[in-house]
């Protein structure tokens, strides 16, 4: 994010809160109660944008873990197309004799 979207959401939140608090006076609430309602509202607002992030950096569905499982999965296929016919025989091989060790260890 660029520093002036920064600024841009700043002022934005900034007029929003102004807004928010024109309502609640309209609305008739003194202009004490009216602030306290307009943090309120920002507060809850706060609380529900910091959860979601929370969520999403607990369960790895943020941008940064998105790009890392794409790479990987981008450089393993990159070398499997680069492997030779033989090669790929024996790492299927491997790959099936590991299947088989593990399976007989869980039966045991």
């Amino acid at each position: 994010m660029r520093r002036i979207d920064v600024i841009g959401i700043g002022i934005g939140v900034f007029a929003a809160g102004g807004l928010l608090y024109l309502v609640f006076a309209w609305a008739g609430l003194d202009g004490l109660s009216a602030g306290i309602w307009s943090q309120v509202v920002f507060v809850a607002g706060l609380l529900g944008w910091t959860a979601t992030y929370v969520v999403r950096a607990a369960s790895k569905k943020m941008t940064y873990y998105q790009q890392l499982e794409d790479y990987e999965e981008a450089v393993l296929q990159k070398r499997l197309e680069e492997m030779s016919p033989d090669e790929l025989a024996a790492l299927q091989a491997e790959v099936e004799k590991e299947r088989l060790e593990e399976a007989q260890a869980g039966d045991k």
